[in-house]
């Protein structure tokens, strides 16, 4: 599966049931199983940029991004690729969409991500440099890793 075949497209309502099986696949891996009310309530009242990344019709990968109160920082969110289909360029593909959207964005000045000590060096790929780390703070053992990158930067 090539980058190339995927389609990525604002998810629907109808979609919420494969981004929660999305989740649970991760689990616990690379999410707690306490986060998935946090990803119910983000789905419910934050996902207006939320995306899912489609191969023939069937949802691989999620993730979106958020416009923090500043106006000038944007937080990549709830970034979640099926196990069978992670390291196959679908992250990275959802990741490069999501920074064009958001360079069309007027007033950002930075993108953030928080992750987790498991996948932060993924997005350091992408010009994200770390900035805090905390420990157990979306549950015990999965500590937090903030990172950050100027809107426009030399990486994707």
């Amino acid at each position: 599966m090539m980058a190339n075949d995927i389609t990525i497209r604002l998810h629907r309502a109808s979609d919420r049931n494969d981004i929660l099986n999305l989740l649970r696949l991760n689990t616990p891996d690379y999410f707690s199983p306490d986060e998935e009310q946090d990803l119910l309530y983000y789905l419910d009242d934050h996902s207006d940029h939320y995306y899912v990344v489609e191969t023939d019709n069937v949802i691989q990968g999620c993730g979106g991004f958020n416009v923090m109160v500043d106006g000038l920082t944007v937080r990549l969110s709830w970034d979640i690729i099926h196990p069978q289909s992670q390291g196959k360029g679908l992250g990275s593909a959802l990741t490069k969409f999501r920074i064009q959207q958001i360079q069309q964005l007027v007033g950002v000045k930075t993108i953030e991500v928080r992750t987790s000590q498991f996948v932060y060096p993924f997005y350091e790929r992408f010009g994200f440099e770390l900035r805090e780390i905390v420990k157990d703070y979306w549950a015990a053992g999965f500590d937090l890793y903030r990172l950050d990158r100027a809107v426009r930067s030399v990486n994707p």
